[in-house]
């Protein structure tokens, strides 16, 4: 007897594994759900300037990463506050990753955009500026449509500029590496309700987005290059996919204890579920044991040392020293570096 309606989600044409370079950009549930990959020792870039609820700001975001649009970056563009210098850093760390990305996750929030009235312009995020600055309004499905189909022709032509890409040992830019492998493009309609225009406002917002993924979705299912676009080198194609988190929050779990305390964001064991969903979907048997193994390590990884300068602390840090290594060796493209320098500490 089946007591839920699981979401049916389509077998992926291609898998994640520990050499795979993920990119998670948009609202913070694109935040909560990257933390569990990078927390298996992925390689995550998640959200480098902070979370972006809504397509127009997501594209804004994505043109200036891959040098679309050279304008210079603004407050209106990100969350949080940076110095110059700190902005300059992370842009570039995250444009040499986002260059080498195999699999970008999108995660729309609303369709529901503040623009700036000074300029027109969508803004990321309004930095409790007064009210009165802003226009807020719902976009309509072509608006959100045209600006995902942006972001992908942004993401192509990211991993085959050579601008972006580093040099290798030869000093050769744009190698083989970098260049062949195909970049997949994720979209996902976030599960966290947006209330303040009330459930039917949330529910239209959602609807927009949908309905604009499934548009581009169906635009690029069979045109994996995207040529007269400037970016048709030829080597490398964009596979568009949609992956329906909000469908198994809204149809399969379909209840309150799956949410927080506020009743708008999703819980942690919804998050759980939902990951698994992915693991099942992008993810190969052996992989997925890869992770149950790496989980294993990570747990001993963060034991509390209590007396650093005690002969057991050094025999167990060597021990973990020594499984990371076998791991490492065993699970091609882990990296475990960050936690074998903690532990080189203690001997």
């Amino acid at each position: 007897m089946e007591l839920i309606t699981k979401a049916d989600i389509p077998t992926s044409d291609f898998k994640i594994d520990y050499k795979t370079n993920l990119v998670f950009i948009g609202s913070c549930f694109a935040d909560n759900i990257s933390r569990k990959w990078a927390c298996r020792k992925f390689h995550v870039l998640a959200n480098p300037l902070g979370v972006i609820y809504n397509p127009l700001s997501i594209e804004n975001f994505i043109e200036k990463l891959s040098g679309t649009n050279t304008e210079l970056w603004n407050r209106w563009d990100y969350q949080g506050n940076f110095s110059g210098e700190e902005l300059d850093g992370i842009v570039h760390s995250s444009r040499k990753f986002f260059a080498k990305a195999d699999v970008v996750f999108i995660t729309l929030g609303t369709a529901f955009v503040y623009f700036l009235k000074e300029t027109g312009k969508a803004v990321a995020n309004c930095h409790k500026e007064p009210a009165d600055l802003f226009e807020r309004r719902l976009i309509s499905v072509d608006e959100a449509a045209e600006a995902l189909r942006n972001i992908v022709k942004c993401i192509l032509k990211a991993r085959l500029d050579s601008r972006f890409c580093e040099n290798d040992d030869a000093g050769n830019q744009n190698d083989e590496k970098n260049t062949s492998r195909d970049v997949k493009i994720v979209f996902t309609v976030s599960p966290i309700r947006h209330l303040n225009d009330g459930a039917h406002g949330n529910n239209l917002s959602k609807a927009t987005l949908q309905l604009a993924v499934e548009k581009i979705c169906q635009e690029f299912a069979n045109a994996p290059l995207l040529d007269g676009q400037n970016v048709s080198a030829g080597r490398c194609c964009a596979a568009v996919s949609y992956f329906p988190s909000y469908e198994i929050v809204m149809d399969e779990l379909r209840d309150y204890r799956f949410y927080a305390e506020d009743m708008t964001h999703v819980g942690p064991i919804a998050e759980d579920y939902i990951f698994e969903r992915m693991c099942e979907t992008y993810c190969s048997s052996e992989t997925i044991a890869d992770m149950k193994r790496v989980e294993k390590f990570m747990k001993g990884a963060t034991h509390r040392i209590e007396d650093a300068s005690s002969p057991s602390t050094m025999d167990f840090a060597r021990l973990q020293i020594e499984r990371a290594e076998n791991l490492e060796h065993v699970i091609d493209g882990l990296d475990l570096s960050k936690e074998k320098g903690y532990f080189r500490k203690f001997i």
